[in-house]
């Protein structure tokens, strides 16, 4: 199948996986597990991709994989953490300003809007996967593991270090500035944006899907100025006594050695 062949069949199956999550979200008045089907959303398009695509069997396999391990740890970690919590306070602000219609509402404008940037974000996966040279992994593909193990290391442990901050009743209120998080802000958030610049290296080696570069600053601008950090720093501040002193010394995004205390 050619690269349009490639594009329109995962268009139409990113579709089909939105459907479907939305039409398990409107009986249980929680468009949250949205989130959680992001990451394993993108592992059905890299298997899909591997299935429908005729590129290098080993840099589709390697794509299927890497992102299959990122998506599946993020879908169960967010599963974990949220669901039999309710919804999310943004989407019950969104809920709460169309009481009557957000059922609806939320196919095109929650769902609808995922499901068209999981396709953009994908771009590297996709058209990689459909380019038969090189047929060997070369540095580019080595790169791009690399940084993806950078990403994967600050994700999952960023995540696991939050969660058994959060575990402990002693820190109720406080701010997690101890592990990586002494480093940076969003650690996970930074992970995201890692592996992401990490596939699009291994895209890259294939020397005809430079233009999918649109996928990983994409997720950048979420990441950094869209639905995460930024999006969360508008209010943590209020909830979290000491928030103004650590941001005032810890890096936002990129890891940073904290800055000394100013007299």
């Amino acid at each position: 199948m050619d690269l349009a062949g490639v594009l329109l069949a995962n268009a139409l199956a990113i579709i089909a996986l939105m459907s479907v999550v939305w039409l398990i979200s409107v009986p249980r008045r929680d468009v949250s597990i949205v989130d959680i089907a992001w990451g394993p959303g993108f592992g059905m398009v890299a298997w899909f991709t591997l299935v429908v695509a005729d590129g290098a069997d080993a840099r589709r396999l390697l794509l299927a994989a890497l992102t299959s391990i990122w998506g599946l740890r993020l879908g169960a970690y967010l599963a974990w953490r949220n669901l039999g919590r309710g919804e999310d306070r943004r989407y019950a602000a969104m809920r709460a300003h169309r009481p009557g219609s957000f059922w609806w509402w939320s196919l095109p404008f929650v769902f609808g809007v995922q499901a068209v940037l999981m396709w953009i974000v994908s771009l590297p996966i996709q058209a990689a996967g459909g380019q038969r040279l090189p047929e060997g992994l070369v540095a580019l593909d080595v790169l791009g593991i690399v940084l993806w193990c950078v990403g994967y290391f600050f994700e999952s442990v960023g995540d696991a270090q939050l969660a058994r901050f959060k575990a402990d009743p002693a820190n109720r209120g406080k701010v997690m500035d101890s592990g990586l998080w002494r480093y940076t802000r969003h650690p996970n958030y930074f992970g995201d944006f890692m592996v992401w610049w990490g596939i699009y290296a291994i895209a890259l080696a294939t020397g005809d899907a430079w233009w999918t570069i649109v996928g990983p600053i994409t997720m950048s601008v979420l990441l950094i100025k869209g639905t995460g950090a930024a999006l969360l720093e508008k209010t943590i501040g209020e909830r979290r006594p000491g928030y103004d002193q650590y941001v005032q010394r810890t890096s936002r995004f990129i890891p940073l050695p904290p800055k000394r205390a100013s007299a």
